[in-house]
């Protein structure tokens, strides 16, 4: 009875006005008086000289303080902190005065007035230079009753907007309502501003008033999701399980900095989520606007909003507590009656009072039972687990593991600082076995039931920026950033493979997101993820992470249909040992289907097929050196399914191969073509010549006298030297989130640095990789040797000179970082090579790289270009470098 009189209540919430209310409105958008208030000296009968043009912010009126034009190619200034977020080229916190004159028309008489502000800062409301009404909401309008001030006729309003006080200090760089990196700390009003007539009592409330013009009743509301609720660890809907398939949003708008607050903006926004196979938006530490709801009512996309707030939740601090409990109930009141909004969390990455958080979870599920809410996200990095009165988890970790175990894991990369080795990804020999399950296993209260567990922002995976993008910010933030992480690749030679640089790293942290994710598919008992993300994030020190640039367009690194091969209702599973093999084995692996879409795949046919050299028709990888197929018919059942198993003999491959494996469900259909996966795989010749390759090269791990020696009268040399203080760490993955910041957290951990590289560079058609089939960019094949390696850096070659492999390294540094590189030295030829060689020879691919090496090593191909003499050549490899300097940079959360 209590949940059908709430939804009753929030039904009547949202009763559309009545013919004769129609039209009752004044808008208040345009031309307004204005004045900065830096001393708190303003009043509010003041002639006011200035003008600005609301909505709209100080930014984008372009007053306050102006950003003088830096120099972003100087050496001798530290610009840490012009790299940190996006700049404001006019910035002001503080006071600001809006003023106009306001006509009331005489049919108005009697009724209720309301000043309806759609989304601001902390305000005061002033009518003919009288004090009638504060606010301080922030994640929702402001709803202000003027009704004994606005009588028929002519007023002043005036109103006061402080962005520097007002909230808990502590919401400033916290919430991304408020913080510089990302919408920034903007000063105005957005969204709709007016003056209504005709109101209903709120329901929901009791006291407060609602305008009956700013429900969304007359919305289209189309969700394929009723019926939301939980069952066992699996979200449900409309009687199927459902997954997650979500992305964090920071509140990201170059443009404007500030959140769109136009319908037609949220439906581009939700229009690329569903085209990208997203179904879900977590909104870190903020709360969106009411177009948001409506366009992802219309989508059929589920929302979380946050409070907030990213930090102590510290039940002590009154002020804290009252405006954040204020905050949620807000929320709730106004969007609570979107079928878009189902879930609801209490910010991002809390600690401090669990039994606190506890109890305002109980006061809202008050408000809304329809919902489902949790602790804040990845509250205490997970390392509490679950408690009492959360309905699901959204975590990295299931409590806590010990330092080197990956248990508990919910996602397969991390920090150094985090977990050792950057988490599974980088730990582990490549493969597809791998998943979640003993994680989600761990997810249950003290004596209660498991819940369901989403993975918490997933795949932080950098890409090296696409400097291209600078000409696009032509509104009221701009890239100095960007322009600095230019002008030092140009200070260090390599400015002209920049574009290599974002192609390469970009197309290998697209195989990491296929990765990560899939490792949640696999998982039985998980219930989703939550990207970071699917566009950049500007700020904490500039994390390049998404597949698209901070404007949600694509950077080029894929299409939307090749996205959607791993991130779909339905998505076709390999589960194999690793990715590697030789023509004396056979590929055996078993097939999953992730069946979220909602109906049996029972009967359909699962086609399987390899080919070593795909073309595209119709958008399904197909045809084209074919070697093999074969069909498997699928059983009942929704969630994850066992499909079967393959066995495909791989004798016939006599030379080093690439192969690609298709996966397709025939008979279905998901943005015009069957729900397909592919998936690369390498065969190698298991009869190596690597030993008779050994004895024509003279390999040795230091370069003595003797063999430099006969280095210079002609021999071919292969040097694998051990690490110097000119090398960095071999790291498989691209680096996470952003170098400088866990840079940071990891030394005041007192744990190992990340090597902090983005994956390799080459030329593909270079020979010596005749006998290694590679990309431009490290792939699986890859992993042994990056394993075993430790790049160096060749600063103090000449600016035009390229290592044969290239470590491509990341915008704080811009080392040249060399893998593989060669010199002629007297009459003889050097090859060097950073890495173990020996023991990435343990596994098939190393052995095959190795191989590969001395074939090109005693070719007539080997013909270095670059000449340098023995002394200059050990000066090279013992010089040091010239470091620029790296300013720290803290995270909020207490690692």
């Amino acid at each position: 009875m209590k949940r059908l009189t709430t939804i009753l209540m929030t039904a009547l919430l949202c009763l559309p006005m009545q013919a004769e209310d129609k039209g009752r409105v004044i808008d208040l958008s345009g031309t307004w008086q204005f004045a900065l208030d830096r001393k708190g000296l303003v009043h509010p009968d003041y002639i006011l000289t200035e003008t600005v043009q609301l909505p709209g912010t100080t930014d984008t009126n372009h007053k306050g303080d102006k950003m003088a034009q830096p120099d972003v190619t100087a050496t001798d200034t530290d610009l840490s902190w012009l790299t940190t977020h996006l700049s404001r080229p006019w910035s002001y916190k503080g006071r600001a005065w809006y003023k106009r004159e306001v006509v009331i028309p005489a049919d108005w008489q009697g009724q209720p007035v309301m000043l309806f502000l759609e989304r601001t800062k902390p305000t005061e409301v002033y009518v003919d230079a009288r004090l009638v009404g504060t606010s301080n909401d922030i994640s929702t309008p402001q709803l202000f009753d003027l009704s004994a001030a606005l009588t028929p006729g002519h007023h002043q309003l005036a109103i006061m907007v402080d962005n520097g006080s007002g909230v808990p200090e502590q919401v400033y760089g916290s919430s991304h309502a408020y913080t510089e990196d990302t919408q920034a700390n903007w000063n105005g009003i957005i969204g709709r501003i007016e003056l209504q007539a005709g109101t209903i009592p709120c329901p929901m409330s009791g006291s407060a008033s609602c305008p009956m013009v700013a429900c969304a009743a007359d919305a289209p509301q189309q969700s394929a999701f009723r019926d939301f609720h939980i069952e066992g660890q699996h979200f449900y809907a409309d009687g199927h399980p459902l997954f997650l398939r979500g992305r964090h949003d920071a509140c990201v708008w170059p443009l404007t900095g500030h959140v769109a607050m136009d319908l037609d903006a949220w439906r581009n926004y939700m229009q690329t989520c569903l085209a990208y196979g997203l179904n879900h938006v977590r909104f870190h530490s903020w709360c969106p606007p009411e177009a948001a709801f409506q366009a992802a009512d219309e989508a059929g996309i589920i929302l979380q909003p946050e409070l907030p707030f990213w930090g102590d939740f510290n039940a002590n601090d009154s002020l804290l507590m009252q405006f954040l409990h204020k905050e949620g109930e807000n929320i709730l009141r106004w969007y609570g009656h979107h079928p878009s909004f189902r879930m609801f969390a209490l910010g991002n990455e809390l600690w401090g009072s669990i039994e606190k958080m506890g109890e305002f979870i109980a006061d809202f599920r008050r408000i809304a039972p329809d919902k489902v809410f949790t602790f804040g996200s990845n509250y205490y990095l997970g390392y509490q687990g679950v408690k009492p009165g959360m309905d699901y988890f959204t975590t990295c970790r299931v409590g806590g593991e010990g330092w080197g175990n990956y248990n508990t894991h919910t996602r397969g990369s991390f920090s150094f600082a985090d977990a050792a080795d950057g988490g599974m990804i980088n730990h582990f020999h490549p493969n597809t076995r791998q998943d979640f399950e003993e994680g989600c296993s761990l997810a249950k209260a003290e004596g209660g039931a498991a819940v369901p567990v989403i993975s918490h922002e997933t795949a932080q995976f950098q890409t090296y920026p696409d400097y291209s993008e600078i000409q696009k910010y032509t509104g009221a933030m701009y890239p100095y950033n960007m322009e600095v992480f230019r002008a030092r690749l140009q200070r260090a030679g390599m400015l002209d493979q920049a574009e290599a640089f974002h192609r390469a790293s970009g197309a290998w942290s697209l195989q990491l997101y296929k990765q990560d994710i899939e490792m949640d598919l696999r998982t039985r008992n998980m219930a989703g993820f939550q990207l970071l993300d699917l566009q950049d994030y500007p700020g904490q020190g500039s994390a390049y992470v998404g597949i698209l640039d901070a404007f949600l367009d694509p950077k080029g690194l894929c299409t939307e249909r090749e996205w959607r091969e791993w991130c779909a209702p339905v998505v076709p599973l390999l589960r194999a040992d690793k990715f590697c093999f030789t023509n004396d084995e056979p590929l055996r692996a078993d097939i999953q289907i992730a069946n979220y879409g909602g109906t049996s795949l029972e009967g359909k046919t699962l086609r399987w097929q390899v080919t070593s050299s795909p073309s595209e028709t119709e958008g399904v990888p197909e045809g084209g050196g074919r070697m093999t197929n074969g069909n498997l018919t699928l059983p009942s059942g929704e969630g994850l399914i066992d499909a079967g198993a393959i066995d495909i003999d791989l004798s016939g491959f006599k030379t080093p191969s690439k192969l690609q494996l298709l996966l397709a469900i025939d008979d279905t259909d998901y943005y015009g073509v069957p729900y397909h996966n592919t998936y690369d795989i390498w065969v190698y010749p298991a009869k190596s010549q690597l030993k008779k390759l050994q004895k024509k090269v003279i390999i040795t791990r230091e370069l003595t006298d003797e063999i430099g020696e006969k280095l210079e009268k002609g021999k071919t040399v292969l040097l694998m030297p051990d690490s110097t203080s000119l090398c960095v760490g071999g790291l498989f993955q691209t680096d996470y989130w952003n170098y400088r910041m866990f840079k940071t957290i990891s030394e005041n951990n007192k744990k190992t640095v990340s090597p902090g590289t983005l994956g390799i560079l080459c030329n593909p058609g270079h020979p010596l990789f005749r006998s290694f089939p590679t990309e431009e960019h490290t792939n699986w094949q890859w992993f042994p040797v990056v394993k075993a390696s430790h790049p160096m850096m060749l600063d103090n070659t000449a600016s035009g000179y390229r290592p044969v492999v290239q470590v491509i390294d990341n915008i704080e540094r811009n080392h040249k970082l060399g893998l593989v590189f060669e010199f002629q030295v007297g009459k003889g030829r050097l090859l060097v090579v950073m890495a173990d060689l020996e023991k990435a020879a343990v596994y098939p691919e190393g052995r095959q790289f190795y191989e590969s090496v001395l074939q090109y090593m005693t070719s007539a191909d080997f013909r270095p270009q670059t000449k340098i003499t023995l002394n200059d050549f050990r000066q090279l490899m013992t010089m040091p470098v010239t470091e620029g300097k790296i300013g720290e940079l803290n995270n909020i959360s207490p690692y």
